[in-house]
């Protein structure tokens, strides 16, 4: 399974729950979304930009999200999530995710997520710190790699 996941520096894994079936017998589009949800939690968390960032009143927003559902999941399963950032700008990164069934074998969805520096106070986006960046390149380089579990 390794091999659908890589390049994708953090990886968690999150049991299938039976509540997250829909009527039409497979998981809801709308979970699909909470997976990316935690995997750009643990992301932000491995990274330490949660602290980083509103350490000066500076923190991550969500601009936008997009999914494409390739395998329907369904109960009793488990998803890895694998989450790695591609372009980032100057106030800005995209994330990427990528979810696996491991009852299948199977990537199920694949996602982006912008994610914008974003000032509270101000309430307007702001400049992404440079130690934002420099803890960013360094996972995506393969500094920092552990699997966590949700």
């Amino acid at each position: 399974m390794s091999e659908l996941l890589a390049g994708f520096p953090v990886i968690i894994e999150i049991p299938v729950a039976w509540g997250e079936m829909d009527a039409f017998q497979h998981v809801n589009n709308i979970v699909y979304f909470r997976y990316f949800e935690s995997g750009r939690i643990a992301y932000l968390e491995r990274t330490g930009l949660m602290e980083a960032m509103t350490g000066h009143g500076v923190g991550p927003i969500l601009a936008s999200a997009s999914c494409k559902f390739k395998f329907p999941l369904t109960y009793p399963d488990r998803v890895l999530v694998g989450v790695r950032v591609g372009d980032i700008g100057a106030d800005r990164f995209v994330m990427h995710y990528r979810v696996v069934s491991t009852r299948h074998n199977r990537v199920a969805a694949e996602g982006e997520g912008a994610i914008v520096s974003y000032d509270y106070q101000s309430q307007r986006k702001a400049a992404l710190p440079a130690i934002v960046c420099a803890r960013i390149k360094a996972v995506e380089a393969g500094a920092v790699q552990e699997k966590q579990n949700s």
